[in-house]
């Protein structure tokens, strides 16, 4: 029997491979007995801060490592596909279906165990087990773990994009369409002239804060690839606008000829906000990069003066929690287990890594690796030139000076043996030598 503690993305994907693998698990999670400060239900893989995987193309660093996983059987990514909802160019997935889907999958196994209750001990030295505790591990068990690694956690703040209704947004004002009209018009986009965008960033620079009552005030920091948007407005005048608010590619028809160049220079936009579908049925929109720890009612007054939003009904505000992630190149090896403990692995975005597809490719590795334990053979990991293996021997031997989590990324790949110049073609290189290596090593296809 294994254990595995934690049924978030990368816990419900190390206990569907343990399972898969002929092994007995025993998945504990906490929802709904204990509920964390950023979940709302007590399904299994709740999608938290965007329903967003990333890139579905496999040419980009977030789309291979999806390729990667359904390649090795994710029951994750194969739900994810299953349930997805238009998104241009991305996978993103209707949240409420996606996480009953993979509830119910675990539920029905007959070698999963499922325990509703809070974990608060480490698993002792005999014990094969998975820590997937995720960002917001409970403070009893990361005492534990404390004592267990003899260092203090690692932690950083994150915050979660507020939803609207789709009916309440205005397309008289705004438009339907994906950057460089990049597959269907699957973003909705509000424009911003200059005016609008600096009254906008004053409004946010402005507006007050929630306060972080149940967090360490004095150790919040923000990770960069998430950084709150009125983070972003403090940092420049123009910070948003090379962000989340970046205006080019976006083009409304009713502007007239994107092709003539007079009409695109009086009409281009000077920001554009983009709004991302949530659900299958188009009821529900994100507002894309718009992390918040404003106050709600803070909120509902400033992203109302973005155009085409002065109406909008909000289904979710934003929210901020604090994430908890290991000091993993010193504890960690690729194989995710613990040095000090190897029938210990860890998965998810405790170890480090960042991203909902990263959170995956570490359960499915822990998972992997715990079966093969509990069998009897030896752990394994994956070549560093697939995304995986990439991300893995990162958190394992990253210089440990201020280690912050990664996002997937070409720059975590060995280089090239011949140098191409062009990007979309170096990044097709990449992606084939990983899918070879990964065929080579783990069976499957090729390309």
């Amino acid at each position: 029997m294994v254990l595995v503690i934690g049924a978030g993305l990368a816990g419900t994907e190390a206990a569907w491979q343990i399972a898969r693998a002929g092994v007995p698990v025993t998945l504990v999670e906490m929802r709904p007995v204990q509920r964390s400060p950023a979940h709302h239900s007590g399904d299994f893989a709740e999608l938290v801060c965007s329903n967003s995987f990333g890139a579905l193309s496999s040419d980009r660093a977030a789309g291979l490592l999806q390729e990667e996983l359904r390649r090795l059987g994710s029951l994750v990514i194969s739900t994810a596909d299953q349930h997805a909802v238009p998104a241009g160019g991305a996978l993103a997935v209707d949240r409420g279906r996606y996480s009953a889907a993979l509830t119910a999958a675990l539920e029905q196994h007959p070698l999963v165990t499922i325990e509703r209750r809070e974990h608060t001990q480490l698993p002792g030295p005999g014990e094969i087990a998975v820590l997937a505790t995720g960002p917001l591990t409970s403070e009893p068990l990361a005492e534990q773990l404390r004592a267990f690694t003899g260092r203090d956690d690692c932690h950083f703040f994150d915050a979660a994009s507020p939803i609207v209704e789709g009916e309440s947004i205005d397309l008289s004002v705004a438009f339907r369409a994906s950057r460089y009209d990049k597959g269907d018009a699957d973003y909705i986009n509000c424009p911003m002239d200059q005016g609008q965008y600096l009254a906008f960033r004053e409004a946010l620079l402005a507006a007050e804060q929630a306060e972080l009552k149940d967090f360490d005030k004095e150790s919040a920091c923000f990770f960069e690839g998430c950084l709150p948007i009125e983070e972003l407005a403090r940092r420049g005048e123009d910070t948003m606008r090379y962000g989340p608010l970046k205006p080019i590619g976006l083009w409304d028809a009713r502007w007239g000829d994107v092709n003539d160049r007079d009409v695109r220079r009086a009409k281009r936009a000077y920001a554009v906000v983009q709004l991302r579908q949530e659900d299958k049925d188009g009821r529900l929109w994100n507002l894309v990069g718009f992390q918040t720890n404003l106050k709600w009612g803070e909120q509902q007054r400033v992203l109302r003066l973005i155009p085409g939003l002065e109406n909008a009904e909000f289904v979710r505000f934003g929210v901020m929690h604090r994430n908890t992630f290991l000091e993993s190149p010193q504890l960690l090896d690729a194989t995710l287990q613990f040095r000090g403990r190897p029938s210990l692995l860890a998965a998810g975005q405790i170890t480090g890594t960042e991203g909902y597809a990263a959170a995956v490719a570490g359960g499915w590795l822990a998972g992997t690796n715990a079966a093969r334990l509990a069998l009897g053979q030896e752990p394994i990991s994956l070549p560093a030139t697939t995304m995986i293996g990439a991300l893995t021997h990162f958190v394992a031997e990253a210089p440990t000076a201020k280690f912050q989590p990664m996002p997937p990324n070409f720059g975590l790949l060995p280089e090239l043996p011949v140098r191409i110049k062009g990007k979309r073609e170096r990044y097709g290189a990449y992606r084939d030598r990983a899918l070879a290596e990964l065929a080579s090593c783990c069976g499957g296809p090729a390309a």
